[in-house]
């Protein structure tokens, strides 16, 4: 069902958010994410940064979270391919401090905690949320097999997780 028809405005920010899961030769998961913001006008940076043209990227970052088959991080690859501001340059860095980490309950608080939200990147982080819905949905289906081939008859782990 579409979205009712939206009141009378003017666009001023896009954001875009693309996740991929793979399985790699070598048995283990890469997720990448990629987060991209502009803005269809010509942007003037007023708190120190470089100013954009419209529709330049003011965020270009990338995420690639490399998982074994129980969901623990094993690499983490992070970039910012474009900023505001010079300080973001130290914003991916952190983000190796989620090594070892496990996607289970209390994820993102883990994630907080292990990054530092003074030390670390808002947007990288927030993508670690959308990094952890696109391992179980990449994911899920070897979780399945397996389960098929061990005739286990047990709930599906993300039953009464959501609505459905």
């Amino acid at each position: 069902m579409p979205l009712k028809p939206a009141a009378k405005r003017k666009h001023l920010h896009t954001r875009r958010i693309t996740c991929e899961g793979f399985v790699r030769d070598d048995g283990l998961w890469d997720i990448e994410a990629r987060l991209v913001d502009t803005k269809p006008f010509r942007f003037e940076n007023r708190l120190g940064g470089r100013d954009r043209e419209a529709d330049e990227h003011i965020h270009d970052m990338r995420l690639r979270v490399t998982l074994d088959l129980q969901l623990v991080i094993q690499a983490i690859d992070a970039a910012s391919d474009s900023h505001p501001f010079g300080a973001c340059t130290a914003g991916p860095a952190p983000m190796q401090n989620l090594i070892g980490l496990q996607i289970s309950g209390g994820f993102m608080r883990q994630v907080r905690e292990r990054v530092g939200v003074t030390s670390g990147c808002t947007h990288l982080i927030e993508m670690m949320s959308y990094i952890a819905t696109t391992a179980f949905q990449t994911m899920n289906p070897t979780w399945e097999e397996i389960a098929l081939k061990k005739s286990v008859k047990q709930k599906p782990h993300y039953l009464d997780t959501c609505v459905a």
